[in-house]
């Protein structure tokens, strides 16, 4: 299934952020990007250095009027548990989104119902709730979190410069593309 343009459905979830529990639904993603980024399951191998990496990128991805929301299939007490047993996890300021139904995975068609856990899918999600960007990933496959705040960019700036396009490994301030018939055979 394409998602490319997809509008999320409407979710609420618990949450845990920075040492509180609270509640997250569609109206509050609105309004800005956000980065849905699903990994497996807390207590892990791969997940918490693909969660520590974006938690390293998480005030770039805040200037860039971002919120990401990391997402498993763990309650928000397993969330809280992981981030007081682990220094790395207990650094995030980002919300992890507690997921132990799977209503979120199955919206988003990541979830490996034997398994009972998430792929590791990312979803750039646009102002209006409409997925602009996503990649998944089986589950020992890590992310770069440099690669989603770039792709972010390039997202953003597509949606305010609709007459141009980003080429390969742009990032801001470089030269974007403006397509026409004289560019054809020629890049």
């Amino acid at each position: 299934m394409n998602f490319v343009g997809h509008e999320i459905d409407d979710f609420k979830v618990n949450a845990y952020q920075d040492g509180e529990t609270k509640e997250v639904t569609k109206a509050d993603v609105l309004g800005k990007w956000s980065i849905f980024f699903f990994y497996p399951a807390d207590f892990s191998f791969v997940c918490p250095t693909e969660l520590e990496a974006l938690q390293d990128e998480y005030e770039n991805f805040k200037q860039a009027d971002a919120e990401i929301y990391s997402v498993s299939e763990d309650t928000e007490f397993v969330h809280k548990a992981w981030a007081e047993a682990s220094e790395k996890i207990g650094k995030i300021k980002y919300h992890m989104l507690a997921d132990p139904a799977g209503k979120l995975a199955r919206m988003f068609d990541v979830l490996d119902e034997d398994a009972g856990q998430a792929y590791r899918g990312v979803f750039i999600v646009d102002p209006d709730g409409k997925i602009q960007s996503y990649t998944i990933n089986n589950m020992g496959i890590g992310r770069s979190a440099a690669e989603i705040l770039r792709t972010l960019q390039a997202a953003q700036f597509v949606r305010e410069h609709g007459d141009r396009v980003c080429p390969a490994n742009w990032k801001p301030g470089q030269d974007s593309i403006k397509p026409s018939l004289d560019l054809v055979g020629k890049l």
